[in-house]
């Protein structure tokens, strides 16, 4: 046996830290907490932290499963999205097929990208979205909405809206009654189709 002074091979330094994570963790499964009472639970295949970064940022690069609880610990919003990234812990990116069921209001949203910002309590996206509730279809290429996901607006909007088959006064409630005609007016019935 003989003595060298040859050191081990080593890997070379990274100079610049922004590139490379602080932080990876395979198999996640988080819960966050907001002043004390759980809100949100996170479920990842990998989860990247960088801290170096501006702003830092975390990032979920296989995909992330998003829910959140109210008050009684019951889950009321579920999110699935292909990737996210969270920046400055308040603002998150989903992109991919995200989607969003509110289980409270029963309605489904669908697109490709979206944003949630926590400190503004905002949601919105400026592409494609379709929007499921129980007796609407919307579809839009903007959207913006509330944290609660129930009072929205969506830019360039088309869509389906059932209307009510009956014609009477019940079906719709809304509806001012017609005034009787003047004294001596000809009256004509409407056109039927």
């Amino acid at each position: 046996m003989s003595c060298t002074d040859e050191a081990p091979p080593t890997g070379a330094a990274v100079g610049n830290r922004d590139s490379a994570a602080v932080m990876t963790t395979y198999g996640v499964s988080k819960m966050i907490s907001d002043s004390g009472v759980m809100r949100y639970k996170i479920v990842a295949e990998e989860w990247r932290v960088f801290d170096k970064t501006q702003p830092p940022r975390q990032e979920f690069p296989k995909g992330i499963f998003l829910q959140r609880y109210d008050e009684h610990f019951n889950p009321d919003l579920f999110i699935t999205a292909d990737t996210a990234f969270c920046y400055n812990q308040n603002l998150w990116e989903l992109r991919g097929r995200v989607y969003v069921r509110n289980k409270a209001t029963g309605t489904t949203f669908r697109t490709e990208k979206l944003f949630w910002d926590m400190q503004r309590h905002s949601i919105y996206s400026d592409k494609y979205m379709h929007i499921v509730t129980p007796d609407r279809e919307l579809e839009g290429d903007a959207f913006v909405s509330n944290e609660q996901m129930t009072r929205y607006e969506i830019k360039q909007s088309r869509g389906y809206v059932p209307m009510p088959a009956d014609n009477s006064p019940s079906a719709d409630s809304t509806a001012a009654p017609l005034p009787p005609p003047a004294p001596g007016a000809v009256t004509t019935p409407p056109p039927t189709h």
